[in-house]
């Protein structure tokens, strides 16, 4: 194994010694198959130590990672930003069915917002594309922990595959991932309905474009998954669906073993799920060899301060998890999350923490996932897309923008912004960091960092100028060229309300002041692109 403080290059890896399967672990894995409904044994063809170091060692191929983020989580993540997420591939999580009965089958983002919604107040269409264009992949995850997942919640197949096409076509998604936990595990019904409409979607793909990646993450404990867990996972082979990999939640285990040793629960639980897997592939027929069962399995960690108390993971122990990954072929890593990726506390460390949005130990920022970012194999490497991306060239060398296919205002050098308001410029949407006015959001010369503006993404062939709903003639005096206005003077302009901010004649609303200076009238509706009042 690879020392964990000091991880290589993954392509100068020496041959894996062949992984072995524990006889124990064997047989406890064909008796729990038999409980489920089989007896089957695994056929399998053993790959030398030598075919899977090169496995790995290819570019793009071996353990691919990608860190969980909380979509809906405030502040909002810039996942697309390589400045905030050093790793080439995200999980988004989750989409859900909506809050009332009459949503059951809608998706929505944790439940707070619709697709249509997320591409409004999240400008998530864009934040994807943007992270496609860098060569980077977004994984949509269904399910979680909380609210109901669409199968539990859509007792409608049709309806069900329908809302999950939605998904798969809305972000063209290659990979999906199936989170199923809490009691969503024992509902029968719903893991054979998901499997259906899942292995029906899948077929669709197949027969068009190529391959729709599924892979199911489940909890696990150090021993292995649960017989419920088991049993998602039996559901999906009895369908017929090609299962890219089992995902297991290492986390939360609640035994005192985890407490003592957090690492050794965490690849004690990998070794068990990937003998149960051989035992349930093989009886689903599935012929594989060592390295294609590695492939099968994929493991989620919780950075830092896990929810049960004295269940810590520290950079060491991602640095095992990684070393290990590599040295095994494992299909993927994932951390839960990348929104907590930073200690807590500013001027002080707090040690010992549960938070959404720091880790609870001791590192440097984003230093598990940079930690995991030396797992460099590529999510598409068996997975082809359902749709292309929506979106125009990530990079143009267009001088001009449209108004009138522009999603927020145009940035203008007069214009003060405040932090959050976003713009438009050369075909891409930035938001403000901090206070500018005057700094031209693609400056080439700026020092990393050190820029106000961040880039969001793209703007997408979509995308076109909002609609502001104008006010009834007569609703303020007509705004005229030769009047003369005083400082809280309101008017309406082409339908839209402003109000003097001081004395001013013949400036246009809506329009940069004369010779370069701050327009005299101030907007009495909110600007999209504007920050709401008080962020």
């Amino acid at each position: 194994m690879s020392s964990a403080s000091n991880l290589p290059d993954p392509a100068t890896l020496p041959d894996a010694p062949e992984p072995q399967l524990s006889a124990w672990r064997v047989l406890v894995a064909l008796l729990v198959v038999a409980v489920l409904g089989g007896g089957g044994f695994l056929v399998a063809r053993e790959a030398t130590s030598t075919d899977s170091a090169r496995a790995h060692a290819k570019p793009g191929s071996g353990p691919w990672f990608a860190p969980y983020v909380d979509v809906t989580l405030t502040p909002t993540y810039a996942f697309q930003d390589r400045a905030a997420n050093p790793a080439r591939n995200v999980a988004l999580g989750f989409v859900v069915a909506g809050r009332s009965a009459d949503e059951a089958c809608e998706p929505t983002w944790g439940s707070y917002e619709t697709l249509d919604g997320a591409a409004t107040a999240m400008d998530l269409d864009r934040r994807v594309a943007q992270l496609r264009g860098q060569g980077g992949d977004a994984i949509v995850s269904f399910g979680g922990q909380a609210n109901r997942e669409l199968a539990v919640a859509c007792t409608d197949a049709g309806k069900l595959e329908k809302a999950y096409r939605e998904v798969i076509e809305r972000y063209s998604a290659d990979t999906v991932d199936f989170d199923v936990e809490g009691a969503a595990l024992a509902d029968a019904a719903a893991n054979e309905r998901r499997a259906a409409v899942v292995k029906e979607i899948q077929d669709e793909v197949r027969a068009s474009r190529g391959r729709l990646a599924v892979w199911l993450t489940l909890p696990v404990t150090p021993e292995g998954l649960r017989p419920d867990a088991l049993a998602v996972v039996t559901a999906m082979l009895d369908a017929r669906v090609d299962l890219a990999g089992v995902n297991v939640m290492a986390m939360d285990f609640g035994v005192p073993s985890a407490a003592k040793d957090m690492r050794e629960a965490i690849l004690s639980s990998v070794d068990a799920t990937r003998d149960q897997l051989a035992a349930l592939f093989g009886r689903a027929g599935a012929r594989l060899n060592t390295a294609s069962l590695w492939r099968k399995v994929g493991v989620t960690v919780m950075i830092g301060q896990n929810d049960v108390r004295g269940e810590r993971v520290s950079v060491a122990d991602a640095k095992a998890v990684a070393a290990y990954a590599l040295d095994h072929g494992v299909g993927r890593v994932s951390t839960w999350s990348l929104n907590r990726d930073v200690q807590c506390g500013v001027t002080f460390p707090v040690i010992g923490t549960l938070s959404n949005t720091c880790s609870g130990v001791e590192q440097r920022p984003r230093q598990f996932t940079k930690t995991f970012s030396v797992l460099r194999g590529s999510v598409q490497a068996n997975a082809a897309r359902v749709t292309e991306p929506d979106l125009l060239p990530e990079a143009t060398t267009a001088t001009r923008d449209d108004p009138a296919r522009s999603p927020y205002p145009i940035w203008q050098p007069e214009q003060a912004y405040q932090e959050g308001y976003k713009v438009v410029w050369h075909q891409a949407v930035y938001v403000a960091k901090w206070f500018s006015q005057g700094q031209t959001p693609d400056a080439e010369n700026v020092e990393p960092g050190q820029s106000p503006w961040r880039l969001v993404g793209p703007v997408l062939r979509t995308d076109r100028a909002p609609e502001i709903e104008k006010l009834p003639a007569g609703t303020h005096p007509k705004w005229s060229a030769e009047d003369v206005y005083h400082a809280g003077d309101k008017i309406l302009y082409d339908g839209l309300p402003y109000q003097a901010s001081w004395w001013t004649q013949g400036d246009v609303p809506g329009e940069p002041g004369r010779n370069g200076t701050v327009s005299p009238w101030r907007p009495l509706y909110r600007i999209p692109g504007e920050p709401a009042a008080g962020n």
